[in-house]
């Protein structure tokens, strides 16, 4: 119950940061304390809008891989940070998300910052996650983000399919 309350307020603060350069600034840092496996990647949301957000990942040394280019893996990361983020704000609190797989086919090697952008219609949604949802059943939903870079090569395309379910339906195995 905690967590969907902390979630809850993460709704709240995304709301907020649709407007304010303020609130953006402290949602990343929430962000960045709550999920900290993306915090050395510096992942920033640059933008909430309607449907989803923008993520961009800087070309920095710990971001790069053996050629000097952005690592595949910090690549597939910001993918699946944008559609996970883009996904919780379309859906709401009350399900729990996980990610059951991802595809990244590359393009371009990315030699400057990258940016996922994620939208997602609100009519799919409904018909195709909140309906089947509020009936009892699970859900497996597939979204496609595409990563530029900033002068709009297209670097890759992530194909990342989510594992939705109502939180009351969650099972988790105790540690004895």
């Amino acid at each position: 119950m905690a967590n969907q309350l902390s979630m809850k307020y993460l709704l709240i603060l995304f709301d907020k940061a649709r407007h304010s350069k303020f609130f953006l600034f402290v949602l990343n840092e929430v962000l960045g304390y709550s999920i900290p496996f993306n915090k050395p990647h510096k992942l920033k949301i640059t933008e909430v809008h309607d449907g989803g957000v923008s993520v961009r990942l800087p070309f920095r040394r710990k971001n790069l891989n053996h050629l000097k280019g952005i690592h595949a893996c910090a690549l597939a990361t910001t993918a699946e940070y944008a559609s996970g983020i883009s996904l919780l704000l379309a859906i709401g609190t009350h399900y729990r998300l996980i990610m059951k797989n991802i595809h990244v086919t590359y393009h371009y090697q990315a030699k400057m910052d990258v940016i996922a952008s994620v939208k997602f219609d609100e009519l799919h949604i409904k018909r195709n996650i909140l309906t089947p949802l509020n009936a009892g059943e699970p859900v497996l939903f597939s979204s496609t983000v595409e990563v530029y870079d900033l002068m709009t090569n297209h670097i890759c395309t992530a194909s990342i399919e989510w594992q939705i379910k109502h939180w009351g339906k969650v099972k988790v195995a105790r540690v004895t």
